[in-house]
């Protein structure tokens, strides 16, 4: 799917747009991963991609940045599809 694509669906939208935390060391992960693959995900991982949202920006700086793991499997399943993604780019 077209990286656009993300912005034609109201729920991918919210989700995009919860993304931009202003913490540039995220931005700079989440923003590219959700311009580009949220069309793409499963069920499941909108779920737990949007549980990642819902947690505090200082623990996604320390998962992401992988100085400690997330504490739920959900949570490490979302990190690493983030992760995966900034690995390809």
């Amino acid at each position: 799917m077209e990286p656009n694509a993300v912005y034609a669906e109201p729920a991918l939208k919210r989700l995009y747009w919860h993304s931009r935390r202003g913490m540039l060391e995220l931005d700079l992960l989440l923003v590219p991963f959700a311009s580009t693959q949220l069309a793409d995900l499963t069920p499941q991982e909108l779920e737990q991609y949007r549980a990642l949202l819902a947690e505090e920006d200082q623990d996604l700086f320390l998962w992401l940045t992988r100085r400690e793991p997330a504490p739920t499997p959900e949570l490490c399943a979302a990190v690493a599809l983030v992760l995966a993604h900034a690995a390809r780019r």
